[in-house]
């Protein structure tokens, strides 16, 4: 049970970490700086691994990889909103801050 627990807790750890960026990437309004490709490449490999860990019979991972792969899914949607937003207002026509009487 001692080493399963060292596994559940380290999933914990990695999974708030990751929970946190992804909350304060949503809260910013802003993907600026991130790949589209660190989501893609991250939700392949999680993929893979929660394959793998299905098959090898590991539950710690099984669960870890498939909620990294659920938060590499989100980050992604979050980019993609992002960028369009970005998109929508860079085509809007510039209207002055305060309009004339």
């Amino acid at each position: 049970m001692g080493t399963e627990a060292v596994g559940w807790f380290s999933s914990f750890v990695l999974l708030m970490t990751l929970g946190t960026q992804i909350h304060k990437q949503w809260k910013s309004g802003s993907s600026q700086d991130v790949s589209k490709w660190l989501f893609v490449g991250q939700m392949t490999a999680s993929l893979g691994f929660t394959v793998y860990s299905v098959l090898v019979g590991n539950w710690v991972f099984v669960v870890t990889n498939a909620l990294l792969l659920v938060s590499a899914v989100l980050g992604e949607l979050i980019v993609l909103k992002h960028r369009r937003v970005a998109r929508r207002d860079d085509a809007l026509p510039l209207r002055p801050a305060h309009p004339r009487p």
